[in-house]
């Protein structure tokens, strides 16, 4: 008989590529995981890995194996939900990954509500400006920013028309001057960030029905967003930032919006998770909790 928990260790061996970065995940000895496969081998009578001294790699009956497991898996979940009742309390643990800005700074507040709301769920939050992996990665569902045409994961959207603004602090203006136009930010000092480690010194902007990038210079940058939102208030240089993320700031005046009739490069902002039967009860009362505030805020930036 196929028992569910080496399901679901063949499931994570596959995404995370070995057997000790799979045991390290579910708090077991790499011996325990390599055991369970071989149960699972034997079960089915086929070899689901093609193991070597230095690599790990599914075989064809194991790919062809792989989705198969993934439904069997999703599906008892859902029916486990369903038996529960979806208005029932929520509960289990729901692992959430979001930018570090953003969790800090928006998301911190509404997620703490959230959970008060219902006390029997257990949200775990990893804050990295690293896109996560919905796919590899142990996280239930990711906040992203950014377009998704083409994507192979399911978006659910939170803040559709946000986009990035152009920001720097009263202090900074008074130093250095307002640009009044793109080619003014070439003679600033402007706030990259780096992401993946490359340096995105190269803005963009739509023009004309195109897009114009423009290559900024700075002194000081930062693969962490919060880093360079805190320099752009200490008076540091200008930010491209998205908007959710300093609409606060700009509203109590510690930032001034630049440019305001050059629109930034679209933001959207998504809840995203690998595949739509992965939208359990918990995610969904996230979304319908999260997607009015977030609208809101949003729609500040065309209030202004």
């Amino acid at each position: 008989m196929i028992r569910l928990d080496d399901l679901q260790l063949f499931l994570r061996t596959a995404a995370l590529g070995s057997f000790s970065n799979a045991a390290r995940e579910a708090d077991l000895l790499p011996g325990q995981v390599s055991a369970a496969i071989q149960r699972l081998e034997k079960e089915l009578d086929i070899r689901l890995f093609a193991r070597s001294t230095r690599s790990l790699r599914l075989t064809a009956e194991g790919e062809q194996y792989l989705p198969y497991a993934d439904e069997a898996l999703a599906k008892l979940k859902e029916g486990r939900d369903r038996l529960h009742g979806e208005q029932h309390a929520l509960q289990g643990t729901l692992k959430i990954a979001a930018p570090s800005d953003l969790g800090r700074n928006i998301l911190l507040p509404l997620l703490t509500a959230f959970r008060e709301s219902h006390p029997k769920l257990v949200l775990r939050l990893s804050l990295s400006d690293q896109v996560s992996d919905v796919f590899r990665d142990p996280v239930d569902i990711a906040f992203r920013y950014g377009m998704n045409e083409g994507a192979t994961y399911v978006a659910l959207p939170l803040a559709p028309d946000n986009r990035r603004v152009l920001v720097a602090s009263p202090d900074y203006l008074r130093r250095h001057g307002r640009p009044a136009s793109l080619d003014d930010l070439l003679t600033h000092q402007c706030l990259p960030y780096v992401l993946g480690g490359r340096v995105h010194d190269r803005w963009s902007f739509p023009s004309a029905g195109t897009r114009r990038q423009i290559t900024v210079k700075g002194t000081l940058m930062c693969d962490d967003a919060e880093i360079a939102r805190r320099w752009a208030l200490d008076g540091r240089g200008i930010a491209y930032k998205s908007w959710l993320d300093v609409c606060d700031d700009v509203e109590e005046g510690r930032l001034e919006l630049l440019l305001p009739d050059q629109p930034g490069e679209p933001a959207p902002l998504n809840l995203v998770c690998p595949h739509r039967r992965q939208f359990s009860p918990a995610v969904r009362y996230l979304h319908a909790a999260l997607l009015d505030p977030l609208m809101a805020m949003s729609a500040r930036r065309r209030e202004l």
